[in-house]
Order: structure tokens, then sequence, then C-alpha cells
């Protein structure tokens, strides 16, 4: 499979264990030759912290939907038909206000932290923690203690 002019193949035969990494490559191509609504900025607040903020003006946070599940952050947004409102008769609808779903794939141990919605834009608020157990550690030879790696570069 090819993805816009960059074939993986050869990528794909010469390394193992890489498969999940090629699918996200080529399924993230894909999808984003499609629909680019709503439009959304990707952030780096630090080494462990990042923010997505997604423009949904005219939703309301009731018409907002976050679902966070491993690897995966999908944010969904349902709006009525405005066509159809009892409201009044639209002579013209300029405003994109139309549902959506978007999907963004997450690194491991990556949570939502925190989500708010304020003057149009969803901003949400994610943080990478890798746990303890699967922090490394140097090992130490002929039954020497174990050596926390991070505390040791912390305290440099």
């Amino acid at each position: 499979m090819t993805m816009r002019g960059f074939d993986l193949t050869p990528y794909r035969r010469s390394t193992v264990g890489f498969d999940r990494l090629f699918d996200l490559i080529e399924n993230n191509a894909r999808l984003n030759q499609g629909d680019n609504y709503p439009p959304f900025n990707i952030e780096r607040l630090s080494e462990d912290r990042y923010r997505v903020t997604l423009a949904v003006a005219g939703f309301r946070s009731e018409e907002l939907e976050i679902t966070a599940q491993q690897n995966l952050l999908q944010v969904s947004g349902r709006k009525e038909d405005v066509s159809k409102s009892e409201q009044g008769k639209y002579l013209h609808v300029g405003i994109a206000n139309r549902s959506f779903d978007r999907r963004f794939e997450l690194a491991d141990f990556v949570r939502v932290d925190n989500a708010e919605l304020a003057d149009g834009l969803l901003v949400i608020e994610l943080v990478r923690e890798v746990p303890e157990a699967m922090k490394p550690k140097k090992i130490a030879i002929n039954g020497g203690q174990l050596i926390d790696i991070n505390k040791d570069q912390r305290a440099a």
C-alpha cells in the first residue's frame, strides 16, 4: 500500500514489531484526505504535557462528547440541523453547524487531564504518566542494589 506516493513496504519487510506504527501512519494518511472539520491545534507544553484545541464555535458543552480509551481520544459533536429549526427560516447558513467525529491516536500512558469549553474553543489537556514499573532501572551486577535512573538525572 502506498501513502501519497510513499511506500512503507520496504520498512515493513526489514523491521520487527513496528506494525502498529506503520498502521497508524497509513490510517492517519487515509483519514486526513477527508473532512478537516473542526479545525484543531496540538501543542506540546512540556516533555509529558500536551494540549489539543478544537474550534467548535456554536456548540454547547452538552452537545460535545469526549471519550478516552487506550491509545485513542475521540471528540464528537452532535448538532440539530438548523434548517429544521422552529425559530425561523434561515436565508443563508454560512456558519458550520454540522455534527463531527474527530479521533486522535494517543501514545502509551497518555491520559486526559482536563477539558474546558470557552469562547468557542474546546481545550483538552493531556498528560503522559509512565507507571513506576515501566520506568527504566539500572540493573546491578552480582546482586547489588537497583538504581532508579530518573532520580540520578533529576539530582544532576
